[in-house]
């Protein structure tokens, strides 16, 4: 496998930049273009359709047929005016990623272009091959895909897609936009009827996601010669590079000129498309990157997140080079997130996170914001399920990746804020040069505007006017964790509502039963604020004084979904039944069993079929050596330690494979899935993995360069 190597660096040196050129320098005039959003259908429709479709999207109503037909008829004759052949209902099933299958406009029988309403409404893809969690066994093979309108179409090369929902022909969720929209509205309802405490013409709050994407980017035929890059998405062996981000220069540092027209490239795709991306630059670790885009409602946004990827994809194979979304796919560099900057906006245009000069607004923001600080105590572990994936793991907690501890960081002024509320002093803040923000309640003190620093140990942050949960993985759908966030909030919400109503009707005034509530939060809530440094071992001692948990690994985090707690939690606010809950663990279960398979395959293979052969090998040749040196009477000693250093690292990776291969036939007997998943987790992963690994990444310092079959760290991070 050594040639592979040394191929793919030869042909570096041959590769030819790819030209990109902007279609015109402003972007606005192509943004959108492959979209039939709004403005396409308000071009495309009747007056009177248009209308119906925009108040069915706005008031989460059902579209009728009639109106369905005309919009049918309207997309088909725009995607085919751009050249598109086919329909796809574009869905997310719960592999993590997204799925379509496309049928032609074409109709032989008929002998024309058509596409009826009821095709846009509703398809039915094959489902037996979905995971499903028990809900449908292999043989019941039907499902449905039923077009969600909130999300706009879109043409992705010659093909309409339509965003849907999947569904079980018995009528359970089988994807991830299924229960966001019902959490969607879920948090749209409480969040109103706690707004309109303030303002009564608010009919509608929406939740708003601008998701950062952090990536790393490699040469194409570099990767390809990387076994475990290929299967597993991550390098299961390779020593740490002499230079990794320890200079902390590649941070913000000048985009290389390859990748930087990758960018370029896959930036004005995007813009066709409709997503919004915005900042680029370069990340912590070498070879790391990250691309933002502007805040939109979270359904959609998620939807332009997961075309995001599957575009970065595509346009980087153009430029011979390969995306890598997986968390942490080198061993102690920084690994990678989607940091999901959330909040509330009114339909009046009111971000609900953001501080103002106004007295009504502040207190309208002091709820939201302590509100939420509540429901993140009291739902925390099921906020860290919501992000437990399997190499979500390798992340949490390791190189400036926020900590396995669910805490929420707010910055030193909004807690003396907070501290003041909660025991209702009438402490002066002295005044500098900050602008403050006003309650309008005597004994509430002013509050400094945008007064946060920022805390990347943090796992949920608020940074001025948003929250950043900043533990969601790289390669997950946020989909999961929108889900649990959108729904716990809109569940304190309405506790929120109903407690300060009571007292209402028991005659106590209205800012006074705000400001009650508020005060017991905060006492009651106060443990999972935390403003230092989350990396350290003083905070894991602090975070258990405090009742707060800290779930390692997925398997365990996982529980949060079927407590009592949580499925009571999703029943009452119809996002997920017991059935679906269950299910959707038992997937999450399955595909962490299945990706610690994958990886004990993958380096068993590496390990006897390409280490230890190279090893015998240049041990053979250190023997030669060693025996011409003592035919020579030199003194060999340091050859012959350096041969028994080898031999040692040779028997404990085979002994290390062989022992893993039995426990993993072990475990495969169990019958019950979270027991299975336990022992992958304790009697493989942590077991074997480091032990094999170390073993195999000292033997790439013993054998020449010349030799060694794997593409070294320095290889893959430093050359372009």
């Amino acid at each position: 496998m050594a040639h592979l190597r040394f191929d793919a660096l030869k042909r570096l040196n041959d590769h030819q930049p790819v030209p990109v050129e902007l279609p015109d320098v402003n972007i606005s005039r192509f943004f959108g273009e492959n979209v039939f959003g709004p403005e396409q259908m308000k071009a495309n429709l009747s007056a009177p359709i248009y209308k119906q479709v925009a108040n069915a999207i706005k008031n989460h109503e059902k579209i009728d047929h009639s109106t369905a037909d005309a919009v049918a008829a309207a997309a088909k004759i725009w995607a085919m005016s751009k050249g598109a052949t086919h329909f796809t209902h574009w869905f997310q099933p719960m592999t993590g990623g997204t799925a379509e299958k496309h049928d032609s406009f074409f109709d032989a029988l008929a002998g024309i272009e058509k596409f009826k309403g009821s095709e846009l409404v509703q398809q039915e893809p094959d489902a037996s091959s979905f995971p499903s969690g028990g809900i449908r066994s292999t043989f019941e093979a039907r499902g449905y895909t039923a077009w969600d309108p909130t999300s706009p179409m879109f043409l992705y090369g010659k093909t309409l897609c339509i965003p849907t929902v999947f569904v079980s022909y018995t009528g359970e969720t089988l994807d991830t936009k299924s229960p966001l929209l019902k959490a969607l509205k879920a948090v749209d309802q409480a969040a109103t009827k706690v707004a309109q405490f303030f303002d009564k013409d608010i009919q509608h709050c929406t939740a708003s996601l601008g998701s950062e994407q952090e990536y790393f980017v490699v040469d194409e035929g570099l990767f390809n010669a990387r076994p475990d890059l290929v299967m597993a998405g991550r390098t299961v062996f390779g020593h740490a590079p002499a230079r990794g981000q320890q200079m902390e220069d590649h941070y913000f540092g000048s985009i290389p000129s390859r990748v930087y027209d990758f960018m370029k490239d896959f930036e004005i795709e995007c813009w066709k498309l409709g997503i919004p991306v915005r900042t680029r630059h370069n990340e912590v670790a070498p070879s790391q990157f990250e691309v933002a885009p502007l805040f939109e409602e979270v359904n959609v946004a998620n939807d332009h997140n997961q075309l995001l990827i599957d575009v970065m994809g595509r346009v980087a194979s153009r430029h011979k080079l390969k995306i890598i979304f997986t968390e942490k796919p080198f061993a102690g560099l920084n690994g990678s997130g989607k940091h999901n900057n959330w909040s509330l906006i009114t339909d009046t245009g009111v971000n609900l996170y953001a501080p103002s000069s106004s007295a009504r607004d502040n207190l309208i923001f002091l709820t939201f914001f302590v509100t939420t600080i509540k429901a993140v105590h009291e739902h925390a572990d099921l906020l860290r399920a919501s992000i437990a994936t399997y190499n979500n793991d390798y992340r949490l907690g390791a190189n400036e990746a926020p900590p396995a501890i669910m805490s929420v960081f707010i910055g030193s002024q909004m807690q003396n804020v907070l501290n003041e509320v909660e025991k209702s002093g009438n402490v002066k803040i002295e005044k500098g040069d900050n602008m403050y923000m006003k309650l309008g309640i005597d004994q509430i003190p002013e509050i400094i505007l945008d007064a946060t620093d920022r805390n990347r140990t943090s796992p949920f942050a608020f940074t001025g006017n948003k929250f950043e949960f900043r533990a969601v993985g790289s390669s997950d759908n946020c989909a999961t964790a929108m889900t649990a966030l959108n729904l716990i909030v809109a569940d304190q919400l309405e506790l929120f509502y109903n407690e300060v109503s009571k007292d209402i009707e028991k005659g106590e005034e209205k800012r006074l039963a705000i400001v009650k509530v508020l005060r017991r939060y905060i006492t009651e809530a106060k443990n999972v604020i935390f403003g230092g440094d989350g990396y350290s071992d003083e905070w894991v001692k602090e975070a258990e004084k405090r009742g707060l948990n800290n779930i390692k690994n997925t398997p365990r985090a996982l529980d949060a979904y079927t407590s009592k707690k949580s499925l009571a939690l999703f029943e009452k606010h119809g996002v997920l039944s017991h059935k679906e809950v269950e299910a959707r663990n038992e997937i999450r279960l399955e595909a962490y069993i299945k990706k610690v398979q994958i990886d004990s395959r993958v380096m068993g293979d590496l390990a006897l079929n390409h280490i230890v052969p190279t090893a015998i090998a240049y041990q053979t040749k250190l023997i030669a050596n060693a025996n011409g040196l003592k035919g020579l009477g030199i003194d060999n000693a340091a050859v012959v330690k350096t041969i028994e250093e080898i031999s040692r690292h040779i028997e404990n990776i085979k002994n290390g494979v062989r022992d893993m291969i039995e426990e993993r036939k072990r475990i495969n007997k169990l019958g019950d899935t979270h027991k299975k998943a336990i022992a992958y987790c304790d009697d493989v992963k942590e077991k074997y993995f480091d032990l094999i690994r170390d073993s195999v990444d000292k033997l790439e310092l013993l054998v020449d360069n010349e030799d060694w079959p794997l593409v070294k760290y320095r290889e893959l991070l430093f050359l372009r």
